[in-house]
């Protein structure tokens, strides 16, 4: 790849190395390669074979998503927002997101629409959760995100029983198989050659999987040098299964098998002993979790959907909880997470100070970073990976500008995401990604989201049609 000169970008968010966090850098010139970023600030006066101009720009580093799903997310939109099980907290997941089915032909086309919608908001690194399919491997390397592919396995499937009580049921023999299949997926990302492919082990939630295959996953992960990831305290449905198996927290139980440490990402972790929904009258779980070095993927548009949130994202900050952020499922809109993050995370902190722009920032990028083992992402520095986004400042969300960062997060989001590199190659321009057909995508998640509404009657246990399992919002007039 040739060298490539920013010139006189209006602003960087560079990284500073002093302080250990972001700093803005104002009228000053960003070179990259392939191998990633040579010469952060100053003029630049040495070769290069490509000149971008910086005016009216900001050069942000790329975001690090650490927990969303693919799947049959991108297909659940709009369905299911007003939905829940009384008897399980309000909680959506376990009654509804069962019955979304997704053929094996559609899979690419919800692949590239949450890679193009995670583009289009700036994120570069993400870790995606889902069932392994062939599509996988090869329509991330062709995207050309740096993706982290997470294959979910699990030994106990929910089951709701009339909308009253979840049950589970296990299949050891099924779960084994998932996770040696996981194992090889991993395996394969590992090794391939666009080198921008990682693997994470996912057992998929703490409480669908047994103590001894929790353990050997944990051993698999450390053994490969690779991140873990577990939902973990993410609903109370599940945090009262865990008393009831083991008298214990799941950040607790999962301290006890001995696998929280640096390298765990634990999805959600918002049912801790301290938050005010449990019936612990504790605060010990936030110190294991600063403790062990246990990152927590906080995904806050998801569940506040369901009336949860996080206590807070400060209060973990504060406490030494290394919190990163992920979109888990659609919009898939990392500025709009980041503008949930602050959000929910005042109201539960009951102060405009809980978080600031700056924390939120931080956990989009160096946090998320950290999670996965890597210092070379989410940061504008020299020998750092040329993953970054180009921000329009001309954009009627961003003006008038005097703190850019503010006006993104809080007003412009997405729609002032001019465009977004990844090893300094463009990804996404003109809001549309540059290497998958995501029109195409688009196009057909329609049909396949038809078909899934009509398939909602035989994948629910009552029977029931669309009509009763998601109503819409409005009643629909007769013709005159």
């Amino acid at each position: 790849m040739p060298r490539t000169v920013i010139r006189n970008a209006h602003t960087i968010v560079a990284y500073d190395a002093a302080r250990g966090g972001h700093a803005y850098m104002y009228d000053a010139d960003v070179v990259f390669d392939a191998n990633g970023f040579v010469q952060v600030g100053g003029h630049y006066d040495g070769p290069f074979e490509r000149e971008i101009s910086g005016r009216d720009r900001m050069v942000l580093p790329g975001f690090v998503n650490v927990h969303c799903h693919s799947g049959e997310e991108p297909i659940s939109k709009s369905l299911f927002e007003d939905a829940g099980t009384a008897a399980l907290w309000g909680q959506a997941m376990y009654e509804y997101s069962t019955l979304i089915e997704i053929g094996d032909d559609a899979v690419q086309a919800a692949l590239t629409v949450m890679l193009g919608d995670l583009l289009r908001s700036g994120v570069t690194t993400f870790v995606d959760i889902a069932g392994t399919h062939e599509c996988w491997l090869p329509t991330l390397a062709q995207s050309g995100a740096r993706a982290y592919v997470a294959p979910g396995f699990r030994e106990a499937a929910w089951h709701v029983e009339d909308s009253h009580r979840l049950d589970f049921r296990w299949n050891e023999a099924r779960g084994r198989e998932a996770f040696a299949r996981a194992l090889e997926t991993v395996d394969a990302a590992e090794a391939h050659p666009s080198g921008r492919l990682g693997g994470v082990i996912a057992p998929a939630q703490v409480e669908t999987c047994s103590p001894e295959l929790l353990q050997e996953a944990a051993e698999a992960a450390r053994s490969r040098g690779v991140p873990i990831t577990i939902h973990a305290a993410q609903t109370m449905a599940e945090h009262e299964e865990l008393l009831r198996r083991h008298g214990l927290t799941a950040v607790h139980y999962l301290e006890k098998l001995g696998i929280l440490g640096p390298d765990l990402i634990l999805g959600h972790c918002i049912f801790i002993d301290s938050h005010s929904w449990t019936r612990q009258r504790t605060a010990l779980d936030l110190e294991r979790l600063a403790k062990s070095g246990t990152t927590v993927a906080h995904c806050p548009v998801t569940f506040s959907r369901s009336g949860m949130v996080l206590q807070s994202l400060g209060r973990y900050r504060t406490n030494g909880v290394n919190v990163a952020l992920g979109t888990d499922s659609y919009p898939f809109n990392m500025l709009e997470e980041m503008r949930m993050a602050m959000i929910c995370a005042r109201i539960a902190g009951g102060s405009v100070f809980d978080v600031s722009t700056a924390d939120v920032f931080e956990a989009a990028t160096l946090t998320g970073a950290k999670a996965l083992g890597r210092s070379d992402i989410g940061r504008i520095a020299p020998g750092a990976k040329a993953d970054f986004s180009l921000i329009d400042l001309k954009h009627p969300g961003m003006q008038p500008v005097y703190d850019p960062l503010r006006n993104l997060l809080h007003c412009a989001a997405e729609r002032a995401v001019a465009a977004v590199y990844v090893d300094g190659t463009c990804v996404m321009e003109n809001d549309r990604p540059t290497l998958v057909d995501y029109d195409g995508a688009l196009q057909e998640l329609q049909a396949v989201q038809d078909f899934a509404v009509r398939r909602l009657p035989a994948n629910d246990p009552r029977g029931r049609p669309a009509s009763e399992l998601a109503p819409l919002s409005l009643p629909v007039l007769p013709h005159p």
